[in-house]
């Protein structure tokens, strides 16, 4: 048999697992070093790869990696954490799947906030508006006096958002707070909404805005319960309100509805979006510019980029050419066995 007319073969547990994952939940100084000391040796004996945020607030995180070493870093946060029925007091996970890595190493960082709104009184933990299940959020919003609002940052938006859904345009969710009281008050108070319905990528921005929200009093208040990405896993296709893809912070860029990778790619040059036909366009070139930023560098900015994508592009040949005998050999074994 010829080995070269030998499709690859993957092994049942070659996917890896992407959780993402939040817990607002207190971390005195004791237990907030202590996980930042053993979570990257979890990481590393798992072969997890990601980032995960640490904070007295709680935790914040994405990992990725075979399934047991995912679950091996999520059961040891369970069992360090003070975690209740409370909504915000529960390890929030969502889970996906990759065909390769999404991140290229492991980081545990001290941060003053898991998610920063930069307002010091702000505590789901206090005050949170209303949690909703997937299930429930279509007749949310499809109710007229609901005014449905998307936290998530305006590159995010820009390739996918719920249907009717007000984009405050924000770039960063700092800007939020500033943005509900210039925009937001004045636009309850002239379409008389009844209720407000947030919602963001896996939960937890949309959770912080909406305990923002109930403190300065803006009346009833919803957000999803684990985001868009629950909101995809558990609402079939068909009956979706989801419209485009979702942004996500790791190297898939963005998920279809699927929860697999979608059709945008990063620019490197400036970190946004690019879809295929955004990268078709005769400003697009790879890696050193795309229409979102074609007159934003200098030429010779262009040109380090330009050897930086040639640079990476050499890297790949090379792991290409050392992968390619072991995929060949893998073949073989298979169709031997």
């Amino acid at each position: 048999m010829d080995p070269s007319n030998l499709e690859p073969v993957l092994a049942k547990d070659s996917r890896l697992l992407v959780a993402a994952f939040y817990a607002f939940t207190p971390l005195d100084d004791e237990r907030r070093e202590a996980l930042l000391s053993t979570l990257p040796s979890l990481a590393r004996e798992g072969s997890v790869l990601g980032s995960v945020l640490v904070a007295h607030e709680g935790v914040n995180g994405t990992i990725s990696g075979p399934e047991h070493g995912v679950d091996a870093l999520l059961d040891h946060l369970r069992a360090s954490l003070d975690l209740g029925d409370d909504h915000y007091a529960r390890l929030e996970v969502k889970r996906s799947w990759a065909e390769q890595p999404v991140f290229r190493r492991f980081k545990a960082r001290r941060k003053k906030e898991i998610v920063t709104i930069g307002v010091a009184s702000v505590d789901p933990s206090a005050s949170v508006g209303t949690y909703v299940e997937p299930e429930h959020w279509n007749a949310l919003v499809d109710d007229p006096d609901t005014l449905v609002i998307d936290t998530r940052n305006s590159y995010e938006t820009a390739i996918g958002s719920f249907e009717g859904a007000i984009d405050p345009s924000t770039e960063s969710f700092r800007d939020f707070p500033q943005w509900a009281e210039s925009t937001l008050r004045p636009l309850i108070e002239e379409k008389g909404s009844k209720r407000i319905a947030m919602f963001c990528t896996g939960g937890i921005r949309c959770e912080k805005a909406s305990s923002y929200l109930q403190q300065q009093g803006f009346g009833e208040v919803h957000h999803l319960r684990g985001g868009i990405l629950k909101y995809l896993e558990q609402v079939p296709e068909a009956e979706s309100r989801w419209q485009g893809e979702c942004f996500v912070f790791d190297q898939r860029v963005a998920l279809n509805h699927r929860l697999e990778p979608g059709e945008h790619s990063l620019c490197h040059a400036c970190g946004l979006p690019v879809s295929a036909q955004q990268r078709e366009l005769p400003s697009y070139i790879k890696g050193v510019q795309c229409v979102h930023c074609v007159d934003r560098f200098s030429d010779a900015d262009r040109e380090r980029f330009a050897m930086r994508q040639r640079q990476i592009d050499q890297r790949q040949i090379d792991q290409s050419q050392i992968d390619q005998p072991q995929i060949d050999q893998h073949n073989i074994d298979q169709q031997q066995a």
